[in-house]
């Protein structure tokens, strides 16, 4: 007999094609400067907030999927266009949603601002919030030396 989760937080699209749930508390709440995140929510960053891939699933419709690096794919819906997750294809890698399709997006207040070094110079909020360079420390630096954008400019 398979275990009914009960969803801690949920969240869709805006055409509401697409929704999704998470069975624990949004974990590590961030924004991302990167140019691969700015371009994938045509914003000035991206704005997630994981759980582990295990306490997250699709609830209603399928969504759209786009490898955006050989690192890593994105989903949003194909009707509406709502960017709604990131993951690295990785088993043990966190699953991110964006705060924004959360229903309820206060649950998940930022707590670090990744890559930075491509923050856009006149965006300014969240000061008070730590910073970190992609690839500053040296797991990070190798996992990503050998990334490959599938973003084309």
């Amino acid at each position: 007999m398979s275990e009914v989760k009960t969803p801690v937080a949920t969240g869709g699209c805006q055409c509401g094609k697409l929704r999704y749930a998470l069975y624990v508390a949004p974990q590590n709440a961030h924004v991302c400067h990167c140019r691969m995140c700015q371009r994938a929510t045509g914003g000035l960053f991206a704005a997630l907030a994981g759980a582990p891939k295990s306490e997250f699933a699709w609830t209603a419709g399928e969504p759209a999927v786009f490898a955006s690096s050989n690192l890593a794919q994105r989903a949003f819906c194909r009707d509406c266009g709502t960017p709604l997750s990131f993951s690295y294809d990785m088993p043990e890698a966190r699953f991110y949603v964006t705060i924004g399709s959360l229903d309820k997006p206060d649950g998940a207040p930022i707590i670090i601002q990744y890559g930075v070094e491509s923050r856009i110079s006149w965006v300014k909020f969240c000061e008070d919030i730590p910073t970190e360079r992609t690839g500053d420390d040296p797991k990070s630096a190798a996992f990503f030396a050998n990334m490959e954008s599938h973003q084309r400019i």
